[in-house]
């Protein structure tokens, strides 16, 4: 589906988006530290680090987010070119301000600092781009694909899906009161009767040995939705490795 004139002929505003966003992405992908941009409840409200707003705005969690982000954005020019750039200009400011400012407001009311960050990007200005898109630009051509029936704009809808990162950003928090409770009884907080038996052998002994647990790797099991105690004793089983503490929770939590 063509966007117009190809570049950004009559649309400054708009390249100016698509620089930021690539000058933000890029350096911290590079060196690989993209998931550490997004908002989060300790940098905010307890460390203030203000600049990770502006970042937060502009660069992309992952490559993946950064090229249909971009490509996204990209097409969205058009936009500028129908309202003129100054209007187009206060629809980015509304759109963006309004979206940081729902999840300054969403961290304050889950004040839970051992959540993960939210995942960075323009998407505020992404999907309220939607709307326009929605109302203002006319369906060219359909067709079907296996007997579903599509249309020109379906590639662009499609493109707006590629962001899992942000959509299991946001529904895990969305969901956070329902899915913590479903493992705050999990039977390991005093025996080890639920782990499996080989994986006790492996792990015993180790409980005398091991340095206690780190926080960030206590916030990632949290984050998955075992509760506090758990994923500590799970850490300590297994020498804070992460990833084998989750195997032991999720076998305990099927047993």
């Amino acid at each position: 589906m063509s966007g117009g004139l190809p570049g950004f002929h009559n649309a400054p505003v708009s390249r100016a988006v698509v620089v930021a966003a690539a000058l933000f992405s890029v350096p911290f992908g590079l060196r690989s530290r993209f998931l550490d941009l997004g908002l989060s409840h300790q940098n905010l409200y307890e460390n203030l680090r203000i600049w990770r707003v502006i970042a937060s705005l502009f660069a992309f969690s992952s490559s993946p987010e950064l090229i249909f982000g971009v490509a996204l954005l990209y097409y969205f020019r058009v936009f500028e070119r129908q309202i003129g750039s100054n209007k187009y200009a206060v629809f980015i400011i509304f759109s963006m301000t309004v979206s940081v400012l729902l999840q300054i407001l969403a961290l304050g009311y889950l004040k839970d600092p051992s959540f993960n960050p939210l995942t960075s990007g323009p998407y505020g200005l992404i999907f309220a781009s939607y709307v326009p898109f929605f109302f203002d630009i006319p369906i060219s051509t359909k067709f079907r694909i296996f007997g579903l029936q599509l249309c020109d704009k379906s590639f662009v809808y499609l493109a707006g899906l590629q962001v899992p990162e942000y959509a299991t950003s946001l529904f895990s928090r969305l969901s956070w009161p329902f899915s913590n409770n479903s493992y705050q009884r999990l039977p390991i907080a005093t025996t080890d009767e639920n782990i499996p038996d080989l994986q006790a052998r492996q792990m015993q002994g180790v409980h005398t040995t091991t340095p206690d647990p780190t926080e960030s790797s206590i916030a990632t099991l949290v984050s998955m939705g075992f509760d506090r105690a758990s994923a500590i004793q799970a850490l300590a089983l297994t020498t804070n490795d992460v990833n084998l503490a989750s195997n032991i929770l999720l076998e305990a939590q099927s047993t």
